[in-house]
């Protein structure tokens, strides 16, 4: 009989004060960064909850939201989700969000914010690519401005399907906005493409940044995207996927 009791209380002990055994019982905290660009609110934000509850949101926007890259903020959230198309931006600023995300921040960029920081080319850099509203140069090569085009139909395609952000997607028909011309950066590891005429073929990649995983994707302009089961399956594992770095 005693040794039965030791070994309940035991069991007990091991139940009830052990620490939980890790952060993926936590929910993923995310900070969505907007500006810049108007959007439909209502259903982006139905879309953000609707990821469930294991991801958590904020949407902040810029210019106030350049405190949140602060270091005594960094702590506020687990990952950044670029949605904004914001230009003005001060050096020291610029210092404060590469170094936020080069040490580690995990960042999901999408739609519009590859036209965002014209004229910051590290931006270039953290995202892995750049729409241009002018002809520019990057490494040697010139690029036109680039073109637009909303609500066309086509056809997003799978590259890797293998890849946590693309796992169980199959190729879909999408009606969104396409971008053309714009400049993806040498070794970023492609996982969407597209056929279509006005659309750059690469048009959702991954890519790293310092220590910080990064997924990029080129859709995302309006509710139609934002109510696709496909984009959200997309959207959510690629949060999980770069919240998963190191882990």
């Amino acid at each position: 009989m005693k040794t039965l009791l030791a070994f309940s209380i035991f069991i007990f002990s091991v139940l009830f004060f052990s620490p939980m055994s890790s952060d993926a019982k936590k929910p993923i905290r995310i900070l969505v960064v907007t500006g810049g660009h108007p959007y439909d609110k209502a259903p982006f934000n139905e879309m953000l909850t609707g990821m469930g509850k294991n991801i958590t949101s904020q949407v902040v926007e810029f210019p106030s939201a350049f405190d949140q890259f602060l270091p005594e903020n960094r702590r506020n959230y687990d990952v950044l989700v670029f949605y904004h198309m914001w230009q003005k931006i001060t050096q020291e600023q610029e210092k404060i969000v590469a170094e936020c995300i080069r040490e580690g921040k995990p960042l999901v960029v999408l739609h519009h914010s590859i036209c965002a920081f014209d004229d910051w080319p590290e931006y270039w850099k953290i995202v892995g690519g750049k729409y241009f509203h002018k002809p520019a140069t990057v490494d040697g090569e010139e690029y036109a401005a680039c073109t637009y085009i909303h609500d066309i139909h086509f056809r997003v395609n799978i590259v890797n399907k293998k890849h946590p952000v693309t796992k169980g997607v199959k190729d879909y028909e999408a009606f969104d906005e396409t971008y053309k011309g714009y400049y993806v950066a040498n070794g970023v590891e492609p996982i969407l493409s597209a056929t279509e005429k006005s659309s750059n073929t690469v048009i959702g990649w991954t890519w790293h940044y310092g220590k910080a995983r990064v997924v990029t994707l080129q859709s995302g302009h309006a509710a139609p995207t934002y109510q696709d089961a496909n984009f959200r399956k997309l959207l959510k594992q690629a949060i999980v996927w770069v919240n998963a770095d190191g882990k």
